[in-house]
């Protein structure tokens, strides 16, 4: 089973700019689509970003020119880069992997955005 370790969350000012991070264990990084998603308080998770493992992404509307995920194979960890946070960017955010049906989920990371 592969476990997903994410970091990076915090609470920062609008305007400002986090990174996020998520360590995958295991050997299956290489083979997987990562993304990351978010969920607000009362609303249902959403997707943010995803990136394959050829490299293509895909980013939701809201966060278009504003985040940009990455991935670096050697450290099984994909990244967020979040710049010109809103305060509707405030939510958990969860790091996601899939392989063909696998799909394993973070614990979650507080992002909180103060306007």
């Amino acid at each position: 089973q592969v476990q997903l370790v994410e970091s990076g969350g915090g609470l920062v000012q609008a305007g400002g700019s986090l990174r996020l991070s998520c360590t995958a264990s295991g050997s299956v990084f290489k083979i997987s689509t990562m993304g990351w998603y978010r969920q607000a308080p009362g609303k249902q998770r959403e997707l943010v970003a995803t990136i394959t493992s050829g490299g293509s992404t895909n980013y939701a509307d809201s966060v278009k020119g504003r985040f940009t995920i990455s991935s670096d194979n050697a450290k099984n960890t994909v990244y967020l880069q979040m710049n010109s946070l809103k305060s509707e960017d405030t939510a958990v955010y969860y790091c996601n992997l899939k392989i063909l049906a696998y799909d394993s989920w973070g614990q979650g990371t507080q992002v909180i955005v103060s306007s």
